[in-house]
């Protein structure tokens, strides 16, 4: 667990000294602010900003009561612990109803830390059921968003198509230029509608992964997007090196992506400044690349979005891409989590540099692939899914999040589990999956008691066990298995793959 910020409500100091001897007892790491009037408590919930708030019962000129009423009216969520020698049964009853989380007795002080644990943890679940909630919700837009777009689309071709008809019989009056010029004005205006149309709906319906993108399409469609949302303060530059270069990819994701990139740009602009979009071919080392990073060196193309905007300190950028990590006063934070995960889809790579006053740079290194022979490109071929269930079983969300984004590229139905518990749940009601990927060094519930846990609910198939060589896991007491493959972490996506076509051609 962090440090835990603690808000202490408290005018004695033994008292005080007490109550945070017992956190450190339990081993929990904190810092502590005491406070014992309603102006430094005030303070304190703007400034210190507590993870938790534990307050006596009566204090003078302040009360922990008054401390509690104030609590709900800044925040409905944060824990609020009453410790007291003494409050009786109504009292207590009268605190829980009042938006108390629970109440200690100084004479029972023993309760303390594990009450506080508890409490930090419900109000964790609680936060995340929110954050879940939300993400709902803002999927459900996108779904009526999509819905929408297509209901609309076939109606907003109606209206621009006769701009396009419009416009090429005004150019006929050749004799006459400046019907001419305004013929030609009235179809491109047209065409462009068309398209803003077309990449709207693409947008916001998505596509297949498997295309051909091309860098002049993917710039163009993005510049339409972006009309209306560019400030006049800010000066946009797209610039492709080579037009015509086309990969393989996503365009609606790869869209979607600079799309993100661009719009937090802007917002890192308030006073204005220079945005820069372009496209340029890269040969990278393989000095390049950071331990862990499934890529290879050869050329890549170099995506860059630009800003000289109010940048990020070391702090922030460390923080980048957890999930629901965000400076924005609104937000989920999933934006640069997604461009990663969509990078990492194209078996790309990610950089960012920026300073505080000194703008960002993102950079989206896409490999371009390279001739492949027949034998090659038949084995390609092979590492192809063919829409089979695996069950990932892996605690650390980036990582199962991004095994899952592979494996679903690739033509498999994957589905994530961060705990053992979760997995058999999830076998209970949906049925024995394929293949089992599981993390042998899961904390709570290990990779090998995952596995024979499964074995009990009927899973006989072979699994896939990811481990570090440094620290093999012990089977001895596992039941039998087909086979158990272990990869050796960190995982490649090419290993992944190749194993699991070893298993399921195995069956």
């Amino acid at each position: 667990m962090p440090s835990v910020r603690i808000l202490q409500v408290e005018d004695s100091r033994p008292d005080a000294e007490l109550v945070l001897s017992e956190l450190d007892a339990d081993a929990l790491v904190y810092t502590v602010q005491v406070v014992d009037d309603e102006a430094g408590y005030l303070a304190a919930l703007r400034e210190f900003k507590p993870d938790i708030v534990l307050s006596d019962l009566s204090l003078p000129g302040f009360s922990g009561r008054r401390a509690l009423e104030l609590l709900r009216e800044h925040d409905q969520e944060l824990p609020f612990i009453f410790v007291s020698a003494r409050l009786g049964e109504e009292a207590a009853i009268e605190a829980l109803r009042n938006g108390a989380t629970d109440y200690i007795l100084k004479q029972n002080i023993a309760r303390l830390a594990s009450a506080v644990r508890r409490a930090l943890r419900e109000a964790e679940a609680a936060r995340a059921h929110q954050r879940a909630e939300a993400e709902l919700i803002r999927a459900q837009r996108f779904e009526s968003l999509a819905m929408l777009a297509g209901g609309l689309s076939h109606d907003l071709r109606n209206l621009l198509q006769p701009l396009l008809l419009a416009g090429d019989s005004l150019q006929d009056y050749q004799e006459d230029p400046r019907l001419a010029r305004l013929g030609a004005l009235v179809r491109d205006c047209g065409k462009r509608g068309l398209d803003m149309v077309q990449s709207m709906l693409s947008f916001a319906r998505g596509a297949h992964r498997a295309e051909q993108v091309r860098i002049g399409g993917l710039f163009e469609a993005l510049g339409l997007l972006m009309q209306g949302s560019v400030p006049k303060t800010v000066t946009l530059h797209i610039d492709a090196e080579d037009p015509e270069l086309s990969f393989d990819g996503n365009h609606t994701e790869l869209q979607q992506c600079l799309l993100n990139l661009c719009l937090n740009a802007i917002q890192a602009m308030p006073a204005g400044g220079e945005l820069h979009v372009g496209a340029a071919q890269i040969n990278l080392p393989a000095s390049f690349f950071r331990f862990g990073e499934d890529a290879q060196p050869g050329r890549y193309l170099c995506l860059t979005v630009a800003d000289t905007g109010i940048g990020m300190d070391q702090e922030v950028l460390r923080r980048l891409y957890e999930p629901f990590f965000t400076t924005k006063t609104t937000g989920t934070g999933l934006g640069l989590l997604s461009c990663k995960r969509i990078v990492a889809s194209h078996n790309g790579v990610m950089r960012v540099e920026s300073e505080p006053d000194h703008g960002t740079h993102f950079y989206l290194y896409i490999p371009l692939a390279e001739h492949v022979d027949a034998s090659e490109q038949d084995e390609q071929d092979n590492l192809q899914g063919n829409g089979e269930r695996v069950l990932v079983v892996v605690e650390e969300a980036a990582q199962l999040s991004l095994l899952v984004d592979t494996l679903d590229a690739w033509g498999y139905q994957a589905h994530a589990s961060q705990s053992g518990t979760a997995a058999l749940q999830w076998i209970e009601a949906q049925g024995v999956p394929d293949v089992v990927v599981v993390d042998a060094d899961m904390s709570l519930f290990t990779g090998v008691r995952t596995l024979a846990a499964l074995i009990d609910h009927g899973y006989r198939d072979s699994a896939i066990l990811l481990t570090r060589s440094d620290t093999p896991p012990d089977l001895s007491g596992l039941p039998a298995l087909e086979h158990i493959y272990q990869i050796d972490k960190p995982v490649s996506a090419r290993t992944l793959l190749l194993t699991l076509r070893e298993v399921l051609q195995g069956h």
